[in-house]
Parts: structure tokens; sequence; C-alpha cells
């Protein structure tokens, strides 16, 4: 199985994974976690580039299309063989990120953003992506809170990040069936248990989608 968490910077996912890895252990189900950018020698130096703030001249399309460069040495070289190995798969980010982001947030054309997705994928979609939702305040909140400091695209503007949250809600009303919108802004082990819950639903049910263009 092919598992997708996304969200707004600081939207808590790393902590939802996690979580989930421990239950999956738990249940004889071992994972291997891939992160986007990166998961590979060639992927993780594009995300040097992307990530580097004193990179602030990045054109759009370059930072998409770097970014999608990264996703298909990552799916080529990682995921797919994992996935055919057998190995549930959980990808912190995928192709909806960047639908969100350079789509929604830096406003490139969804058409052209969807084309390459199925290039840079060679085709894989995941079975199930959970989204954790938080407001913009929110997610202000919990960047001034954090040691350290922001990378490139943390830094953007609140109205970037207002477009990018608005491009989630889209796509979960879009895929339906495959993005699980999460409520983030509640205790982490009440969110772990919704998304143990959807996992459980989704693997009794026998759902087919996934894995396919």
């Amino acid at each position: 199985m092919f598992l997708s968490f996304e969200g707004m910077d600081f939207s808590g996912k790393s902590t939802q994974i996690v979580l989930l890895r421990q239950r999956l252990d738990a249940a004889d189900m071992p994972s291997l976690l891939v992160r986007e950018p990166g998961g590979t020698r060639l992927s993780e130096r594009i995300r040097d580039m992307l990530l580097d703030r004193t990179h602030g001249e990045m054109d759009e399309v370059t930072e998409f299309l770097l970014f999608s460069s990264s996703r298909s040495q990552l799916v080529r070289e990682v995921i797919l063989p994992a996935l055919e190995a057998g190995t549930h798969v959980i990808a912190d980010r995928f192709y909806d990120s960047s639908t969100a982001y350079q789509g929604y947030g830096r406003g490139l054309p969804l058409d052209d953003i969807v084309r390459v997705h199925h290039l840079a994928t060679h085709g894989l979609t995941p079975d199930l992506t959970f989204f954790l939702d938080i407001g913009i305040e929110e997610s202000f909140s919990r960047r001034q809170h954090r040691s350290g400091e922001i990378d490139r695209m943390e830094s953007a503007s609140r109205d970037f990040h207002t477009r990018v949250r608005e491009g989630y809600l889209a796509l979960c009303e879009q895929h339906p069936g495959r993005i699980k919108r999460i409520d983030g802004e509640r205790p982490a082990e009440i969110i772990a248990n919704d998304i143990w819950s959807i996992l459980q639903h989704h693997l009794s049910s026998d759902s087919t989608e996934g894995h396919s263009a």
C-alpha cells in the first residue's frame, strides 16, 4: 500500500507519520518512509537547492520542475521497487503538494501541472492520502514557536499559504475517495486514532483505487 501525508507547513505531519508507523509495526505491517523533496542521492541535492533561502530568484516553473525531477527519481529508485517487494510506503508529501504549492500557490496552470505529474510519478497514485488541515493563523503561530531557521518554502507570505490551503481543500473535494481531510488542530493522539480508523476501513473495504495513472 502507498500512503501519502499532506498539509500546510507545521501541520504535524511528521508526528502523525511516526505514530502511524508505530501502529503498523505493532500490526506486523513494516513500512518504508520517504520524504519529498529528497529520498535519493540526487533528490537530496535537489532538495538543498529548493529549500535554500538564498535562492530567492528561483522562477516558479523552475521550482515546479525541480520538485518533479526529485519526485521522478524517488519513485523510480525507491518507491516502485519497495511496492513491488510488498513493502508499505509512506510518503511525507507527494504530487498533491506540487498541485497546492506551485499550482494554487504560485499560480501555474493546473492542466500543465497534472500532465507533468503523470510523467514524474511514472503513473503512480497513492492509495490513500491524509491531509492534515490547520488554519493559516495556527500555521504561523507554530512557525513562530519553532526552533531553528525556516526554509525558503516556509518563509513565503501569508497570502501564498492561504492560496495553498485553498488548493488543498479543492483537492479534497475533487478526490474524496483518496484524500481524507483530518482536523490537525486537535490533540495528536486523537488525530492518530482517526487516521488509524480510516486506514483500517480502507483496508477492510479492499479499495482498488491507487497504483495507477
